[in-house]
């Protein structure tokens, strides 16, 4: 197996597409054709991460946060990152990072924080838009079911738990072959009509490539006629955060306690108690002080986030529970999660987390 049978196997639920723009994402140090030894996973690819690699024969990290943020301008040891780098290079040690486009999946970080939580009817909190385009074009109505199923394999009129989603509708085209065309039907200089079905479909932003490829394959036009339009949709399967709600209603206290078990956190800093039972819980791994405000919209009680700052608390409006649980503890369970996909789909392969504590956060 090669490094992009790995990548490829976790863009199925991650696409690299919907990172966010500021990220750092991919096959960070090393090559998509290289053979793969053994598969270490892991949170943050330091220095020991990168040791315990070589020590244990695996030649792939894949990695939840990105060694390489920013650029590097020098490669001398100095820093940590340089180190990792430096070592990675050196024993050969391919490092891959998902982070944020693990973060947009509905199957990602904030769906492993929602499954140790048990909360049911999850959505994602903030949805993301101008990722979905409309494909429209027009073929020979004999031709429409064979170029239809070749869209839906490829990718397209996905939404959501539903696929093959399209719509087709029967007309008659018109057009003139002009000199040096070769027409499949019709000649040259001749007014033609045909009966063609207009075909309406979603393309998906990770699957346009493909979908392109399957339209010009499958068109039977010398010259294919389509539109390509991007909409301002929100895709309400791919986002940040997700907000879902518990069995049974909890008291703040009793609610405080119970994350601090599941999340395996030992202190939770929070605003102001307001004396209302928690029912409606919105979450968010890593940094989510941005997303208070979507919180708030959707009517949660209780926010579970990290990296908070002393005025942010003040955001709460007495309105909700704002609880930071720490950076670490909010997307420890991302290794498992990515482990476990992986191990499904390569049975056979020696995928193992790493043993290695990285959170540079401690409490006395």
């Amino acid at each position: 197996m090669k490094v992009k049978d790995f990548t490829s196997a976790l863009e199925e639920i991650a696409p690299l597409n919907y990172a966010e723009d500021f990220d750092n994402v991919g096959l960070l140090v090393g090559d998509y054709n290289d053979e793969v030894t053994k598969v270490l996973v892991c949170l943050d690819t330091t220095p020991e991460v990168v040791e315990e690699a070589r020590r244990e024969g695996a030649n792939l990290i894949i990695s939840f946060h990105p060694i390489v943020f920013s650029g590097l301008k020098k490669l001398n040891g100095k820093t940590y990152v340089e180190r990792a780098v430096i070592n990675a290079i050196k024993y050969g040690i391919n490092i891959y990072a998902t982070h944020t486009a693990l973060d947009n999946s509905f199957d990602g970080v904030n769906r492993g924080i929602v499954n140790q939580l048990g909360l049911s009817n999850a959505k994602v909190l903030i949805p993301k838009n101008e990722v979905l385009k409309q494909l429209v074009t027009y073929v020979p109505t004999d031709s429409a079911e064979k170029l239809k199923l070749a869209l839906y394999e490829a990718g397209a009129g996905k939404i959501g738990n539903y696929d093959s989603c399209g719509f087709l509708v029967d007309g008659i085209g018109n057009f003139r072959p002009l000199e040096g065309s070769d027409p499949t039907i019709g000649n040259i200089g001749s007014l033609t009509e045909v009966p063609e079905t207009r075909i309406e479909i979603v393309v998906p932003q990770h699957c346009e490539a493909t979908i392109m490829k399957a339209l010009f394959d499958n068109h039977p036009y010398e010259e294919v006629a389509y539109s390509l339009i991007n909409l301002v949709n929100k895709n309400q399967y791919i986002g940040l955060g997700m907000i879902g709600e518990l069995e049974s209603e909890m008291d703040e206290k009793s609610f405080i306690s119970f994350v601090k078990e599941k999340m395996n956190t030992p202190v939770v800093r929070h605003s102001n108690l307001l004396n209302k039972p928690i029912k409606k819980v919105a979450v968010l791994g890593g940094s989510g002080a941005f997303a208070i405000i979507n919180a708030l919209a959707a009517g949660a009680d209780a926010y579970i986030t990290s990296d908070l700052k002393y005025h942010e608390f003040f955001s709460a409006e007495n309105q909700i529970v704002l609880m930071d649980i720490g950076h670490y503890e909010s997307e420890q369970f991302t290794i498992n999660l990515i482990s476990s996909y992986l191990k499904e789909k390569f049975s056979n392969f020696v995928i193992f987390n790493s043993g290695i504590i990285t959170n540079p956060v401690n409490y006395s």
